[in-house]
């Protein structure tokens, strides 16, 4: 049986139509609630959901025993099935032997994940989860903020400018 802290950390990306993004995680420890968010001014959802689990992680101040939730696919199942485990062991290179996207990201999550003992689930984005809609809910306000900061690790697939 392990001594560790159980925490639960909600977490939830999302960007707008002008391409702003949000992030918001929300961290449950017994009768301990604390709420995140932030946003940027252009970035991807998928770097929004890193960075909300980023920041659950982040504001952890001892090591435990978290379940980290979130409806993005591409982040839960990067942990779970160790592909940002082989991403970094192959020079941030996939499978496909090309140049993994949100490396600046995924560094940071890596360092964070090793430091706790973290599982990673998926869960439907309707599941009518109160924890979930609330972590949501913070992200969109988080996005529609005025004067966001500038996502610098951000790299537009198709530079400004291009066709």
């Amino acid at each position: 049986m392990s001594n560790l802290k159980q925490v639960s950390i909600y977490t939830r990306g999302i960007t707008t139509a002008s391409g702003a993004g949000g992030y918001g995680a929300i961290l449950l420890y017994q009768n301990y609630r604390k709420e995140l968010s932030g946003g940027f001014q252009l970035t991807t959802n998928n770097r929004m959901d890193i960075l909300a689990a980023i920041a659950g992680l982040k504001a952890l101040q001892t090591r435990c025993k978290v379940t980290v939730y979130n409806n993005n696919g591409y982040l839960v199942d990067a942990i779970a099935n160790n592909w940002a485990l082989r991403w970094q062991a192959n020079n941030w290179k996939n499978s496909d032997k090309q140049p993994t996207a949100n490396v600046d990201l995924w560094e940071q999550l890596l360092e964070l994940y090793s430091q706790h003992d973290v599982e990673f689930i998926r869960i439907k984005q309707c599941a009518g989860n109160q924890e979930y809609q609330r972590c949501n809910y913070i992200s969109r306000q988080a996005a529609h903020q005025q004067n966001l900061p500038v996502d610098e690790g951000y790299q537009p697939r198709f530079p400004l400018g291009t066709p």
